[in-house]
């Protein structure tokens, strides 16, 4: 018994092949109802569209690399799921890979994903030489950057506004009347760690409060990296009274540091970190944090991408979304009275 076709299928809905063409690339608009009928056709012929046969035809293989760079990390998990949500509805399948900050790493699987014919790329670019991505860029390939970017590579970025959201989370603290705010930062030569020490730094001074290089310590974005920062910030002659974490896992290592140093939060130091997470909540104190759109920021990515695959974009953009200061209890902001007094 031979296999149906897409003239079969034609012929049994009452359109034209390229009709069915249509519905089954989404190259097109077609109407509910006649999209209805052709693929109830489909399914009563039991058609299978030949995925590998249209990609040769179309030079296209709707499929998506997503490069992260630590798929560990729960802002990633919310990340991917946007994109893929976006992926899906516009016939796409996403190709995930995760680079662990590392830029051979990337490398290697951004050379991968191009020999796969992905369609497009979206990545988190980690630190690094990035002349490849040029090359890339320049050859027609579409790429689009997501939660970081690179200021001389030309192409779409989607981020969030770090340093707005870092000013807005030192100053809470400044208002709260903190002046010895420590910081530890993420993975250095990357925007949103500049960034977000851009809004430390800039909180301070126009508080009029210097900017002491003792209280400012690099991290890694890892666990450990929060805590043997704030293990070294707690450790010094004058600790901070408060202290600014620039991701979600290094908040949880600061947290663990002020539990093992046996240490308050926020009656010994208080805590404000970047990026909320679904299981915040098991933490007490609760934690104060800087919330960001992370599922948007995936489904944003994705979307820009597609357009972009499809002729709809010309010159690059820097898509910036906006991200929340969250106050909960791990700042002190309603007993830091009692907190103020238990110093003295």
């Amino acid at each position: 018994m031979r296999s149906s076709t897409m003239k079969d299928v034609a012929r049994l809905a009452g359109v034209s092949p390229t009709t069915v063409s249509h519905i089954i690339n989404k190259s097109r608009f077609v109407s509910e109802e006649t999209r209805h009928r052709v693929l109830e056709a489909m399914r009563e012929l039991n058609y299978q569209p030949n995925a590998i046969a249209r990609s040769l035809r179309r030079k296209a293989t709707h499929t998506i690399g997503l490069v992260i760079s630590d798929i560990s990390n729960p802002f990633f998990t919310g990340l991917v799921r946007g994109s893929e949500d976006v992926a899906n509805k516009h016939g796409y399948s996403i190709i995930l890979c995760n680079t662990d900050e590392d830029p051979e790493k990337e490398r290697m699987y951004v050379a991968v994903l191009h020999q796969k014919q992905i369609d497009g790329l979206i990545i988190a670019p980690a630190a690094g030489d990035h002349g490849y991505l040029c090359k890339l860029i320049e050859d027609g390939y579409p790429v689009v950057f997501v939660d970081r970017y690179l200021e001389a590579v030309p192409a779409d970025a989607v981020v969030v506004d770090n340093e707005c959201a870092a000013y807005e989370a030192v100053m809470h603290l400044i208002r709260l009347g903190h002046r010895r705010i420590g910081m530890i930062g993420g993975v250095p030569g990357i925007s949103s760690t500049t960034e977000r020490a851009s809004g430390y730094e800039r909180a301070l001074r126009e508080s009029g409060i210097p900017v002491d290089r003792a209280l400012i310590i690099e991290g890694n974005s890892r666990v450990n990296g929060g805590y043997n920062g704030l293990t070294a910030l707690l450790s010094g002659p004058q600790p901070p009274t408060a202290v600014f974490v620039v991701n979600n896992l290094m908040t949880i290592g600061a947290m663990l540091a002020i539990r093992d140093k046996g240490l308050r939060c926020p009656e010994d130091i208080a805590v404000v970190g970047f990026d909320d997470f679904e299981w915040a909540s098991a933490f007490r104190p609760y934690l104060t944090v800087v919330a960001q759109p992370v599922y948007k920021l995936g489904e944003t990515a994705t979307q820009v991408l597609i357009d972009r695959i499809r002729g709809r974009r010309r010159r690059p953009q820097k898509t910036v979304l906006p991200a929340k200061l969250v106050v909960r209890e791990s700042c002190g902001a309603a007993p830091y009275a009692a907190v103020r007094r238990h110093r003295e």
